[in-house]
């Protein structure tokens, strides 16, 4: 059994630097109140009263890991945009560093939502509107990326990839993150829709819905999602499989038949669940470099999932967040390991 707490864990955030690679996103708010019924259409007018952008998809996870403790270098493609640069001034405000490839032939990937509601009232998710480049990258561009990535990842502690489809996994990005895995380096991968291009790697971080996508296999059941962890485990020649449970918690699966199920931390409500799944990542990717135990590092990432799901919008936890929630609920717990039976 390994001798390390969740508190010492924590204080080592600050000697992690983690390399990510992301589809890099805007997160535009646009906040509102209703007050009638448009007589154009059945729909309600909103008021307009504020709106704001912040790091959203891979950005996201950075801006966590920054606000962790932890240092990052998140290596993706922004447009040469408003948009773009915007952006690029929040990641130097949360002292993220930038390695970006900008280009005139895209957009910048950007979500705006809609928020409104009476007076008095919590403001509600109306609407959302997608913005993004529907071609797909040049050659030279993931070429250029690739290139980026490769020098990012001289001396970081541990890779990761946060993959929103938009493009940055690539097949060049992902010939050099498989070298780097291949070489021993840690590499985490949370992905929609392409964990099968990019085998080998240390953990894969799937949801519920994208384990069953993936293997074809139901998971209601505790033994039918341990068959399907499994399945996704021999799939992925992965180390460790994270799987996020929504209201049920999250497991860890490891090819050897160890496992852990964790139920959810603190209040099973949410009040927005939105990059909930950026910040576990960010906080398990930091936890695991800094403790090499991924059961441990599961346990903070529950912490912190709990914590942003109790914020509007996209957001992030603080490392002393994270600290007092862990003082108060994980205090004198070591590393450990639940083997199945």
């Amino acid at each position: 059994m390994l001798k390390i707490t969740p508190e010492k864990t924590i204080e080592r955030f600050s000697k992690i630097h983690v390399t990510l690679l992301g589809d890099l996103v805007a997160d535009c708010y646009i906040y509102g109140r209703t007050e009638r019924i448009s007589r154009e259409a059945p729909v309600l007018v909103v008021r307009h009263e504020s709106a704001e952008i912040k790091l959203g998809g891979g950005g996201n996870v950075a801006a966590n890991i920054r606000a962790l403790g932890g240092r990052v270098s998140a290596v993706g493609v922004l447009g040469k945009d408003d948009m773009g640069r915007r952006l690029s001034q929040l990641a130097a405000q949360a002292g993220i560093g930038l390695q970006t490839v900008n280009s005139t032939l895209l957009k910048t990937e950007t979500k705006t939502r809609v928020l409104a509601g009476a007076e008095g009232t919590t403001l509600q998710q109306m609407l959302r509107i997608d913005k993004s480049s529907m071609s797909a990258w040049p050659k030279t561009l993931r070429r250029r990326l690739a290139l980026k990535l490769e020098a990012a990842l001289k001396g970081c502690h541990i890779a990761v990839v946060s993959d929103y489809g938009a493009g940055a996994m690539c097949p060049e990005t992902c010939e050099v993150l498989a070298s780097f895995a291949a070489h021993g380096g840690k590499l985490c991968i949370d992905s929609r829709y392409a964990l099968l291009s990019l085998r080998g790697a240390t953990v894969c971080k799937p949801n519920e819905p994208e384990l069953q996508m993936l293997t074809q296999m139901p998971t209601q059941t505790t033994p039918q999602l341990r068959a399907a962890a499994h399945k996704a485990l021999e799939l992925l020649s992965c180390e460790w499989l994270l799987t996020t449970r929504g209201k049920a918690g999250m497991a860890v699966f490891h090819a050897s038949g160890e496992e852990l199920f964790l139920p959810v931390h603190g209040l099973e409500v949410a009040v927005d669940a939105t990059g909930a799944g950026d910040t576990v990542m960010a906080s398990f990717a930091l936890a695991f470099a800094a403790s090499n135990c991924a059961f441990l590092a599961a346990r903070l990432a529950n912490v912190a999932g709990a914590l942003v799901v109790q914020k509007q919008g996209t957001a992030t936890v603080s490392r002393r967040e994270l600290s007092e929630e862990t003082a108060r609920t994980l205090r004198g717990k070591t590393a450990d390991t639940r083997r199945r039976r």
